[in-house]
């Protein structure tokens, strides 16, 4: 795996001092330290490694150039939708790796062929940095305009080899260090206003759509806890979920399905790049709001020889859109889940809660939260069954043996791997009752073994970020925050209703009932 390779590099850096998943750790860490160096190169070879199962050619076909890959953007989009796109090609081909286009495709993406891993087996080979490159590939076979970055690829952009990843994530790691005492009790003062809205809206109206609330309560969470700064008392105000949503679409909107007529879309944002001139104003006001509240950090960076100008807007991109883009994602997803299990799961779940919290004294604390292996579970079992990140790039950097659970794959250098993780963590030869979610799954020693396969933060559950992998810096902060949100909310409330709808970045999801604490 990409972050072993890293492992004798790595000494104690940050500790966010929540409980472990498993046995083998006593917390969850971020581990990097100032001493550590970007990691080699991996040594090309002249061939792949053997294998003991069968070579299997790779089946599929990307087409004719152009006609292809606008076929299979059709049916990625319109005609099929994502899901039936990737299980329509399995049966096909009788195989989870297989070759086809990627959108957006031309004209956008000159190169769009990818080889698909869809099964927990292959899949992890996109997080080994000795097979695989993660350059300019965050958001696969195109990479939008730097322009919206300040003229910098971000962090997200960079291979762990390039000497700026290390630096860069260094600063990461800082930032979340030097705030981590602020979690909690920003955590518990912002999404306490999110509930007294949802009521209100649920007294006035008989129903309260979750989704803007949360946008407004996330960004106002991490502005508060990060960075010491409420947005409502500054110059940007209440407009940053709103800049933010318009910033994302113009770098990820040739991979979303927005809702509008498929012409519409074809001929707009499958075509060309939105010009960056129609949302400069708004993201000046993102950076100038950072910029200001980010002096302890710039001034870290200076040190690390980062200059602030690429400091601050790094801290923009990590912030709006990795933090607060898997907030608006994953909160409403986690909604979902629990709302579609019931009362029952409603129940347990508040009796946990509650029962390790008065026990603790009365407030929300680490280890008040290494008391409650349910909700531990339930927040697990949900990054399994709808991960936030689901798409995976990687670029073969030699030639590579793949393996599926039943066959052996040649892979050229310089090929696009693609991985589509929800179906990777819903592989029914790892999991039982794959598609369905069950609360409790990860509850106990047999469960926590299973946590490997746990895929969303850019490699396995149970590794760690270090600088030199690609695993998300902030996994520990958002898996810390995503349990905060469940405590939280069972602290509050017994049981709930939903609605659930769709929306170009996950579920929407309405409120139609809130029943408050009764014990």
């Amino acid at each position: 795996m990409a972050s072993s390779a890293s492992t004798t590099l790595s000494s104690p850096f940050l500790r966010l001092e929540f409980p472990s998943s498993t046995k083998q750790r006593s917390s969850i860490s971020i581990r990097a330290s100032v001493s550590e160096k970007p990691p080699l190169p991996a040594v090309s070879v002249t061939s792949p490694e053997p294998s003991k199962l069968p070579i299997r050619k790779i089946p599929g076909d990307c087409g004719f150039p152009v006609i292809g890959p606008f076929k299979d953007r059709q049916d990625y989009f319109y005609k099929q939708g994502r899901d039936e796109f990737f299980k329509s090609r399995i049966q096909k081909y009788q195989s989870t790796v297989f070759r086809t286009n990627m959108p957006p495709g031309p004209f956008l993406a000159p190169d769009p062929n990818v080889v698909v891993l869809l099964d927990a087996k292959s899949f992890p080979v996109l997080f080994d940095n000795s097979k695989v490159e993660k350059k300019d590939v965050f958001t696969g076979t195109f990479m939008p305009s730097t322009e919206l970055t300040g003229g910098y690829r971000v962090l997200s952009y960079l291979d762990p080899s390039e000497p700026k990843h290390a630096l860069l994530k260094q600063l990461m790691f800082f930032l979340l260090k030097s705030r981590r005492a602020h979690v909690i009790s920003e955590f518990h003062a912002s999404y306490k206003e999110l509930f007294h809205a949802l009521e209100a809206n649920l007294a006035e109206a008989g129903k309260a759509s979750f989704g803007d609330a949360n946008d407004q309560a996330a960004f106002n969470f991490l502005s508060r806890s990060l960075f010491n700064s409420n947005p409502a008392d500054t110059k940007l105000g209440l407009d940053g979920p709103k800049i933010v949503q318009k910033w994302v679409l113009f770098q990820i909107g040739p991979i979303l399905r927005l809702g509008l007529p498929q012409f519409l879309e074809e001929s707009t944002i499958r075509t060309f790049r939105l010009p960056f001139s129609l949302i400069k104003k708004d993201y000046q006001r993102l950076y100038d709001f950072f910029y200001e509240s980010s002096g302890l950090v710039l001034d870290e960076a200076e040190r690390l020889g980062i200059t602030r100008d690429e400091a601050c807007h790094n801290l923009l991109f990590a912030t709006c859109f990795n933090s607060f883009g898997g907030m608006k994602l994953f909160f409403p997803n986690v909604l979902k889940w629990i709302g579609r299990a019931g009362v029952k799961l409603h129940a347990r779940l508040a009796e946990e809660i509650r029962s390790a919290v008065r026990s603790g004294g009365g407030e929300i604390s680490m280890a008040a939260m290494e008391k409650m292996p349910l909700m531990k579970s339930v927040v697990y079992e949900a990054f399994r069954i709808d991960p936030p990140v689901a798409l995976q790039f990687g670029r073969a950097k030699r030639d590579l043996i793949i393996e599926s659970h039943d066959h052996a794959f040649q892979v050229k250098e310089g090929e696009m791997l693609f991985g589509y993780q929800p179906f990777a963590t819903k592989d029914p030869r790892i999991f039982e009752r794959a598609e369905e979610f069950v609360g409790d799954r990860f509850v106990g020693e047999e469960g926590e073994k299973l946590l490997k396969h746990v895929l969303w933060s850019n490699g396995p559950e149970t590794e760690s970020p270090t600088l030199g992998n690609k695993q998300c810096a902030g996994k520990d902060f958002v898996t810390l925050v995503s349990r905060l949100f469940v405590v939280e909310f069972f602290l509050r409330y017994d049981s709930f209703e939903i609605q659930v709808g769709t929306s170009p970045l996950g579920s929407s999801v309405t409120i139609t009932s809130l029943k408050r604490a009764s014990f």
